[in-house]
């Protein structure tokens, strides 16, 4: 379980296919603190720890992983949001993450308002009523609040210090990025379904 609050940016070093599985090595300063077996969230996406050599670290990424996320259009340079998993005790400053990932999505409008930034992302009908404005959601791992929605698409919008300390400054329009959904709009919306449906 996580949170959405980044801790840090990991650089990928390597990427070795093996099968339909992908192995990828990244740089991070935490690579140290880290242990095998452990779960790190990168993009919001929960991988193990499988080995450690000094500042870099490797995980794991299966077919599955590869095709729902932009794990699989990572190359090497490329940067990922960090996060550890929630110790009980833990504030809890965003909101319940689970690094599964729902859908990666494109990113449609990059606009820079005086210091601040407004990020519009394609949303596909079929995902429409997981997201309202001013409810959660996990983009690339970081928890945001909803600015807006409305029949294409819906919109963050972040402040200067998010936009330092993760990659979505390295964005460019047409990127894709990684959603979690709120896990209590998604048990909400099942139950609303299978209650119609009796």
């Amino acid at each position: 379980m996580f949170t959405g609050i980044i801790e840090g940016m990991a650089q990928v070093v390597r990427l070795e296919k093996e099968g339909t599985n992908v192995h990828i090595t990244f740089a991070s300063p935490i690579a140290q603190e880290l242990k095998v077996d452990q779960s790190v969230a990168h993009n919001g996406v929960c991988l193990t720890v499988v080995a450690i050599e000094g500042d870099t670290y490797t995980v794991t990424a299966i077919e599955e992983t590869l095709q729902r996320t932009n794990l699989g259009d990572l190359t090497p340079g490329k940067t990922v949001n960090l996060e550890r998993s929630l110790r009980l005790g833990d504030r809890l400053d965003g909101h319940m993450v689970q690094g599964h990932v729902d859908i990666a999505v494109e990113l449609l409008v990059l606009d820079e308002r005086d210091g601040s930034w407004w990020i519009t992302f394609d949303l596909p009908e079929a995902y429409a009523g997981y997201v309202v404005e001013k409810g959660s959601v996990a983009i690339n791992g970081i928890s945001l609040t909803v600015a807006a929605v409305d029949a294409t698409g819906f919109s963050v919008a972040i402040i200067p210090y998010t936009w330092e300390h993760t990659n979505l400054s390295s964005l460019w329009v047409g990127d894709r990025v990684n959603v979690e959904f709120d896990i209590a709009a998604k048990y909400y919306l099942q139950a609303i379904r299978q209650y119609l449906v009796q």
